[in-house]
């Protein structure tokens, strides 16, 4: 349908190539995952200069799917000048001013859409998330009066994780803790995630990648992309603004590229981009295939030609083997942090809600288990790939920023710039949960922040001591 919703969209540009044609035609092609057409669609649509705020937004839409904020931020502001009053528009403005570090104009925005929508879970979460909360400046107290509101489910679950960001931010561990546990027992029981269904992604990659005919084969592939991957929430994000420091490296965001890239050549009809079937399907493929289809994906991400671009999908951890193999010029390197600070970190943060990716997140025990099936993982790529990934740790980066980073810098193959050290003054966007923190110097705040719930993850440390991990 969107094919053949394109053709004629295309059509009616060939006849009428106006700016809202155009961006339809952005917008679908985005749909297909033809983001270089979709991105040169866009940039069309703004050239013919768009008169209403909806092909405005349209516009920005694209650009912030395509990973570029700050383009977004300028569509979305042209179509809130042009219909102030439209509440959709101000909320994808107001994200993105927030992405590239326009902290105190994004809240204004905010604060005007709660003026308009008091229950509003996204506008309270995004605000919460813009900065470290203190006990003289906080939004604890609306935030409590809008719950005893009863708002709806989706309302409720995002207000709820604002507020446990904020009384953790103040010290209220424990404030905190109950809010989260309400949240996500709601949420887990609204989605019905089993780990079953992760637990056989793992399976299917161990169990594909121990046969040595499994994708195998040259790659001629000369791209050197570098991949930081790893748990979410556990120090990619400061990563990847410490390797962008380079002059010739940059970032070209959470790519899906490399999922996509295997899905799309295995071929497979299931509807999960990563399931056990495609993971076994894959085993067929040249490496040299998928290495040309990722980088042709990938590319359409890159800020800019020259240099090397790194892409942060934590997840890329489970493709590590096809990475590594496609693409024998990439650089790897695996975040990895506390085991209970990972978890509880996944635990209090909310990923993307529809993604399958982060479905295991919302119980202690769901995470601990998909944690060490994450070590064990790891563990097998360095038997099989023996000094391809630098498993960095975070909190060895915390007490040494200096020699990890060079460590990191030699593993990528880089040479030193002490503009590693001052990350935090990147003015590249950031779109993660993130952004506050990277945008401060290295701090050790969050180093064995588990332990303020250390009684409630007692029955964690149980697990993991029993599955070998030392805690």
């Amino acid at each position: 349908k969107v094919s053949a919703g394109l053709a004629h969209v295309e059509a009616a540009a060939a006849l009428a190539p106006t700016a809202e044609i155009q961006a339809q035609r952005a917008r679908l092609l985005l749909l297909l995952r033809r983001d270089a057409d979709a991105a040169a669609a866009a940039l069309a649509a703004e050239a013919l200069g768009p008169a209403d705020a909806l092909t405005f937004d349209t516009i920005g839409n694209v650009h912030a799917r395509l990973g570029d904020h700050e383009a977004a931020a300028r569509s979305f502001s042209e179509a809130v000048a042009r219909d102030a009053g439209n509440p959709a528009y101000r909320l994808n403005l107001a994200m993105s001013l927030g992405f590239v570090g326009r902290v105190a104009e994004a809240a204004q925005h905010h604060e005007t859409l709660l003026k308009q929508a008091p229950t509003d879970g996204r506008v309270h979460l995004a605000l919460a998330g813009l900065a470290i909360a203190s006990r003289e400046k906080n939004h604890i107290d609306r935030m409590e009066a809008v719950l005893r509101q009863r708002p709806g489910p989706d309302d409720e679950l995002r207000i709820r994780y604002a507020l446990a960001k904020e009384y953790e931010d103040i010290g209220e561990a424990d404030r905190a803790r109950a809010h989260l546990d309400a949240a996500n027992a709601a949420h887990r029981a609204r989605i019905g995630y089993d780990f079953a269904r992760d637990a056989a992604i793992f399976d299917a990659i161990e169990e594909s990648f121990r046969r040595p005919d499994h994708f195998t084969g040259p790659s001629r592939q000369e791209g050197a992309p570098i991949f930081v991957v790893g748990m979410p929430r556990t120090g990619t994000t400061l990563v990847d603004r410490i390797l962008s420091s380079h002059p010739h490296v940059h970032s070209a965001g959470e790519l899906q590229a490399m999922p996509v890239a295997v899905k799309l050549l295995a071929g497979t009809r299931s509807r999960f981009v990563t399931d056990p079937e495609t993971i076994v399907a894959s085993g067929g493929l040249s490496p040299d295939d998928v290495g040309a289809a990722y980088m042709a994906r990938a590319s359409q991400h890159r800020r800019r030609p020259d240099g090397r671009f790194i892409d942060k999908l934590p997840a890329n951890f489970l493709y590590i083997g096809h990475i590594a193999r496609a693409l024998p010029h990439a650089s790897i390197v695996c975040l990895r942090r506390h085991p209970m600070d990972t978890i509880w970190s996944n635990y209090k943060n909310l990923f993307a809600t529809t993604s399958p990716y982060y479905a295991y997140s919302h119980d202690l025990m769901d995470i601990a288990r998909y944690y060490v099936r994450f070590d064990r993982l790891m563990r097998l790529w360095e038997e099989l790939l023996p000094g391809r990934v630098l498993q960095l740790s975070y909190e060895a980066l915390v007490d040494d920023q200096s020699g990890m980073s060079r460590q990191l810098f030699d593993h990528c193959g880089l040479s030193w710039t002490d503009d590693a050290l001052a990350f935090h003054t990147n003015k590249a966007a950031v779109a993660t949960p993130s952004a506050a923190q990277v945008r401060r110097p290295i701090y050790r705040d969050a180093v064995a922040r588990w332990r303020q719930h250390e009684e409630a993850m007692a029955p964690v440390a149980a697990f993991l001591e029993q599955a070998g991990i030392v805690i």
